[in-house]
């Protein structure tokens, strides 16, 4: 494969998937698949297909929880809120392989 670039080819390179650890491309990578992660399970919220945790204290409901690289999903203890979520991954795995 080779880019046009100013209408020139560039030198060509062979094409692969995936990406090394520390590849400045991995947090951009990151990023879309936690914001695909975010539309889902907020529409999926928002549609009654999913029902978060909900805390006693100000009534508060929490359907994940993202810190760095690390996500927690939590929601209250249903078959149903687990195909959800199930479906939701698997979408997400087959959009981005």
């Amino acid at each position: 494969m080779s880019f046009l670039v100013n209408g020139s080819p560039t030198n060509e390179f062979d094409v692969g998937r995936g990406l090394r650890q520390g590849d400045p491309l991995s947090p951009f990578l990151f990023l879309l698949a936690t914001e695909g992660f975010n539309v889902m399970v907020s529409k999926a919220v928002q549609l009654n297909l999913f029902e978060g945790y909900k805390f006693v204290y100000e009534g508060i409901k929490v359907s994940y929880l993202q810190y760095a690289d690390d996500t927690l999903i939590t929601g209250k203890k249903s078959w149903k809120n687990v195909s959800v979520i199930k479906l939701i991954l698997h979408f997400l795995n087959c959009c981005l392989v």
